[in-house]
């Protein structure tokens, strides 16, 4: 028996530590909703034990049944037939257990069926779900379809829909992309079109769509006849029904339980979400952040799943009479999963705590506008959280990402030639995980995200702060690598914007935001580590890491070669 929850210290301790109190009550309308729903809290230690007792139920599933059939669903897929695509048998069966559990209606309000949850518990769910099985993670890990339909759609649509998503009746599909528009959704052409009644149907290609054989899609199109840039899109909600044809699924590297479908919309009927032209500059770039982050719990949980089967091999398997794991490099390879485990752990729990500050402050302002009160000081407070989520977002999709496509590398190393076979979980893991630096924006697409928040100095009010504290004994040690660390930065982050050479300072974005990042990051484990003291030895090992990789970074970007864009013909000249 595993359930993923209870076994997992780390998930306990952030648990523990996570502030909920203020987005709880905020959320519970001060506790009313009780007065209308039996099973709604009555005051925030309620609302802590019911949100323990909702994860345990998702450990319990994703350890105990999830994870026991991910295997087989590996090895079936999804298939496609006669335009039907049809899900792998166990991954069928995960899905249902879930719904019995009411667990599709994660972050819905309960006036819809959901279980009004803030967006940190969803993120705790998904890691969960994703080590069972990261496939499944992509029918789970869809409920932002849902909650961009609760946010920006008319009350209309949201009494059709967000009952059938949150009892399970339905699932969804976000429809984006297109043969000739992957990154660059500008490029969008599937055309939206009204009758003579003002009635919207769809018509065009979309390709790359997860779960596009879904019950209900949300579909980014053309609304706007002669536009050719993203102010001409808008978003549109529809069933999959037998005007949206299937036209085949991919054949993956992993993921496989998770169908990929290419699909052609026939004149589909569909309903507006929201106003026109707003597609996605506002809306589906919001479904993106969350899908992102999203993303990032699924990295993070298959990454648990590969250290979990790396430790225990290297404990159980003997070469030269010891278990491998006494062996210097073994062990330091475990080390380094570990401490990129737990860090990677604080910066998603953390950018969810921001995403849910967020929410709040525009939940708190509507509710003073509505009383006709001033809601100039929640104002400044929700662009403070916007700003910081905005940041956090793509930084948290990056780092996790690229730190668990390493994780996943080294437990195969670790297993040796054993991890290559398909009979060990680990091979899974690693062609599972390589999707994550990809979709939903790559990791170059991250970087470009997350740059402006680092030449904004997004968080240089909360390293000033932190640099002001009185850090004790070897804390105090720690915090002064991390000064360093933020000296280099800025140095680099100087000389960059001081070259007249936008492609060179495009080149190291990515150095300036995982510097950055390693900064913000290294402080928190600092306020963990004064809560447990294990934790102090996580914070060494990954500042004294940061600090060595700034060095490098500062090296390559102030003294590197920097003729690279002006040669590049003769670089790359042959094959």
């Amino acid at each position: 028996m595993s359930n993923f929850f209870t076994e997992n210290q780390d998930i306990q301790f952030q648990f523990n530590r996570i502030d909920l109190e203020k987005i709880t009550r905020i959320r519970e309308k001060d506790y009313t909703e009780a007065e209308k729903y039996p099973f709604a809290p009555r005051d925030y230690e309620d609302a802590k034990d019911n949100f323990r007792r909702i994860l345990e139920v998702v450990g319990d599933i994703a350890g105990n049944f999830v994870a026991e059939r991910a295997r087989e669903v590996d090895e079936l897929g999804s298939t496609f037939e006669d335009g039907k695509v049809t899900y792998a048998r166990g991954l069928e069966e995960a899905l249902e257990r879930l719904n019995q559990a009411g667990l599709m209606g994660f972050i819905l309000e309960r006036k819809y069926g959901g279980l009004n949850l803030p967006i940190s518990l969803y993120i705790f769910g998904i890691e969960m779900v994703s080590r069972g099985d990261a496939s499944l993670m992509n029918l789970f890990g869809l409920q932002d379809i849902s909650e961009t339909i609760e946010n920006y759609a008319s009350d209309e649509i949201k009494e059709e829909f967000l009952p059938k998503f949150s009892s399970g009746e339905v699932t969804g599909a976000m429809v984006l992309t297109e043969p000739d528009a992957g990154s660059d959704l500008q490029a969008v052409k599937t055309r939206a079109y009204q009758d003579e009644n003002g009635n919207w149907f769809l018509s065009g290609v979309k390709r790359f769509i997860t779960n596009g054989n879904a019950d209900v899609c949300l579909v980014l199109a053309r609304s706007e006849e002669g536009t050719r840039d993203g102010r001409g899109l808008s978003l549109f909600v529809c069933y999959g029904d037998d005007t949206v044809q299937i036209r085949r699924i991919e054949h993956k590297l992993g993921i496989k339980g998770s169908p990929t479908c290419e699909m052609q919309f026939h004149d589909t009927p569909a309903k507006l979400i929201g106003s026109r032209k707003r597609g996605l500059i506002a809306y589906v770039m919001s479904l993106m952040n969350g899908a992102r982050l999203g993303v990032a719990a699924q990295a993070l949980g298959i990454a648990q799943a590969a250290y979990v089967e790396a430790r225990r091999y290297a404990s159980e398997r003997e070469q030269f009479g010891k278990p491998i794991l006494n062996f210097p490099a073994v062990a330091e390879m475990l080390i380094r999963m570990k401490v990129d485990l737990e860090s990677s752990r604080t910066l998603i729990y953390d950018t969810a705590h921001a995403v849910d500050m967020h929410k709040i402050s525009e939940m708190e302002m509507q509710r003073l506008q509505e009383a006709g009160e001033s809601i100039s000081d929640i104002r400044e407070e929700s662009k403070q959280w916007k700003a910081m989520a905005d940041f956090l977002t793509p930084l948290s999709k990056f780092v996790i990402s690229e730190k668990a496509n390493r994780i996943c590398y080294d437990a195969i190393q670790i297993h040796g030639g054993t991890g290559y076979m398909q009979e060990f979980n680990v091979e899974r893991h690693f062609r599972d995980v390589r999707i994550t630096n990809i979709y939903e924006g790559t990791s170059q697409l991250q970087v470009i995200a997350a740059i402006g928040g680092v030449i904004k100095g997004v968080a240089d009010g909360i390293f000033d702060a932190n640099e002001a504290r009185e850090y004790r004994h070897e804390a105090r040690q720690l915090a002064n690598k991390l000064a360093k660390i933020r000296s280099l930065m800025n140095k680099c982050k100087d000389y960059v914007l001081e070259k007249d050479d936008k492609a060179y300072q495009e080149l190291h974005s990515a150095e300036l935001v995982e510097m950055y990042g390693s900064i913000y990051v290294g402080y928190i484990l600092l306020d963990e580590a004064a809560e447990d003291s294990r934790k102090m030895l996580i914070a060494k090992k990954y500042i004294m890491d940061a600090l060595a990789t700034a060095l490098h970074h500062t090296e390559s970007i102030t003294r590197g070669f920097d003729t690279l864009f002006a040669d590049v013909e003769q670089i790359l000249t042959r094959e």
